[in-house]
C-alpha cells in the first residue's frame, strides 16, 4: 500500500483546479476525480425535478429517490443520472448556481463526502473541490491550494465558456458570478472554502497551467 497516494487541489471557482488537477494526474499516471461534477449533477437533478435547491427537505427527499454515479471510462469521469450520461449537460451557467446552492446543505455535503472517500479509497488519486483536505481526504500526503484574483478567475472563465461556443455571458456577468460563488462557498456552515495550515498555496494570478502544474509536481517527490 505503500505506493498509494492522494494529491489534496482545493480552492475557489474558476482558479484552473479542474485543469491542474487533470495534468497532474495524467503526468503521474493516477486518477483524477472531479468532485465539482457530482455536486453539479445533484444541482441538475433538481432542475430537473422543478426542485428549490435551497429547501434542504425537499433535497433530502430527492437524495434518496435518485441515482448518482460516478463511471470512469478510458480514465475520463462520466456522470450518470437515473441511468442517463450527463456529462455533458452540468456546465452551464443555470447548473453552475444549483450545485453552488445544493452544495451548500449539510444533507448533500455529508452524503457526497462518503462517497468521494468510497471512491478514492485504495487506490492513487488527485482530487479537486472545496474540502478536499479539510473533509474528504484530511490525512491525504499532498495538499495544496489554489488561488488567483477574481477578475483572473473571471477572464478565464469567460474565455473558457467562448472557447466552447457560449457567448451568453459577458466578463461583468462572469465576475459578479465568481463574486457571488466565492461569498457562498466561504460562508456556507458546512464544508466551507478554507485553506487548511499545512496545505501549500500556489497564486496562479500571473501564471500559465503549465507552469502551475509543473510548480506542484516539483513538490511531489515520488
Amino acid at each position: 500500500m505503500s505506493n498509494i497516494y492522494q494529491i489534496a487541489i482545493d480552492g475557489p471557482s474558476g482558479s484552473g483546479k479542474s485543469t491542474l488537477a487533470k495534468g497532474v494526474s495524467q503526468a503521474l499516471g493516477i486518477m483524477y476525480l472531479d468532485t465539482g461534477a457530482m455536486y453539479r449533477t445533484c444541482g441538475l437533478s433538481a432542475i430537473k425535478r422543478g426542485i428549490e435547491t435551497k429547501d434542504e427537505v425537499a433535497v433530502a427527499a430527492m437524495l434518496e429517490d435518485m441515482s448518482l454515479q460516478v463511471v470512469f471510462e478510458d480514465g475520463t469521469q462520466h456522470m450518470i443520472l437515473d441511468g442517463e450520461d450527463v456529462t455533458g449537460l452540468i456546465r452551464t451557467p443555470e447548473v453552475s448556481r444549483a450545485a453552488s446552492n445544493i452544495s451548500s446543505l449539510p444533507v448533500v455535503r455529508t452524503k457526497m463526502v462518503d462517497y468521494q472517500r468510497q471512491i478514492a479509497a485504495g487506490q492513487s488519486f488527485v482530487i479537486d473541490g472545496r474540502d478536499i483536505a479539510s473533509k474528504v481526504l484530511p490525512d491525504c500526503k499532498y495538499k495544496f491550494f489554489l488561488t488567483a484574483s477574481s477578475e483572473a478567475r473571471a477572464e478565464r472563465r469567460l474565455a473558457e465558456l467562448n472557447a466552447k461556443g457560449d457567448f451568453s455571458q459577458n466578463y461583468e456577468e462572469v465576475l459578479k458570478d465568481i463574486i457571488w460563488r466565492d461569498k457562498q462557498d466561504s460562508e456556507r456552515a458546512a464544508s466551507p472554502l478554507i485553506k487548511v495550515d499545512d496545505a501549500i498555496e500556489i497564486d496562479t494570478s500571473s501564471i500559465g497551467i503549465e507552469e502551475t502544474r509543473d510548480l506542484l509536481l516539483s513538490y511531489i517527490k515520488e
